[in-house]
């Protein structure tokens, strides 16, 4: 299984994230600014970063680029609300929050993980 780093600013939504991806069977490290972000990445070789959707479009944006730069083969999920769509450009997936099924969350990260490596 996975890797996963999961990023946002809301504590609840992080922890349920995390507690979907762990009953899947993926690892994950959970972060909540820059600093632990960086130093997670520095730490583990990570497969996937989710990005919550409680974060704004300026945020959103910086932390898939720091994400880019500390984690250079990681693959991003952007988890977005409709009313705002799709923010990070370059995110290898995209989810709409809040999901359906909340399942459908490990199914997605275990596909991007088990895609080939992005190219740098």
């Amino acid at each position: 299984m996975a890797l996963v780093l999961c990023t946002g600013t809301n504590p609840v939504l992080i922890q349920t994230r995390k507690l979907i991806l762990e009953r899947a069977g993926h690892s994950v490290v959970s972060c909540n600014d820059e600093q632990q972000l960086v130093a997670a990445c520095e730490k583990h070789a990570f497969d996937v970063a989710v990005i919550g959707q409680a974060v704004s479009r300026k945020d959103k944006r910086h932390m898939a680029l720091l994400i880019r730069q500390s984690c250079p083969s990681i693959k991003i999920l952007e988890l977005y609300v409709p009313y705002e769509g799709k923010m990070v450009e370059d995110a290898d997936s995209w989810m709409e929050a809040p999901l359906e099924v909340p399942d459908d969350l490990a199914v997605r990260v275990t596909e991007l993980a088990n895609d080939p490596p992005r190219q740098t």
